[in-house]
């Protein structure tokens, strides 16, 4: 990559980033509003519901609806005790960015334990369906962070 050298003097002491004032911070934060978490949760179950009523319309055989059930279940909950657990959390940055790792894990855990327990809890258990309802159930969280007011308007 080729660095391209400034025109004229000005340009050359013209730094490339100019900070926010304490207005303008105020400004667009009420024109891009933090999304809920827990709204992103609600959208992920209720794309799991959806999955697997359309599981069940699809095949007509209710194991295979609530395989994909369970799957978006997989998802879903583990995703709600990582939004609680970060939500309790008033740590200094380091601190919050331990706590965020540490929950990760928790939800990754907590989502290989109820895969591990699938075939014990699920009756005629279809891994296909069940993963098909929780790739729909994780891919939600991007559609429902690109619907969100705000995204794709220019300033």
């Amino acid at each position: 990559m080729r660095n391209i050298a400034p025109e004229t003097e000005a340009e050359a002491e013209e730094p490339d980033f100019k900070p926010l004032t304490a207005e303008e911070a105020r400004d667009w934060r009420r024109r891009h509003p933090t999304p809920s978490v827990w709204r992103l949760v609600a959208v992920q179950a209720l794309a799991g519901v959806l999955v697997a009523l359309l599981a069940w319309g699809v095949s007509g055989a209710w194991p295979v609806a609530w395989s994909a059930g369970y799957g978006a279940l997989a998802v879903v909950l583990p995703a709600a005790v990582f939004a609680r657990g970060m939500a309790r959390q008033r740590h200094a940055a380091g601190a919050a960015m331990v706590g965020f790792f540490g929950w990760e894990l928790v939800k990754i855990m907590l989502t290989v334990a109820m895969l591990a327990a699938a075939p014990r809890l699920v009756p005629q258990l279809s891994w296909l369906a069940l993963l098909a309802g929780m790739i729909v159930t994780m891919k939600t969280y991007w559609v429902a962070l690109l619907a969100r007011p705000g995204v794709g308007k220019t300033d």
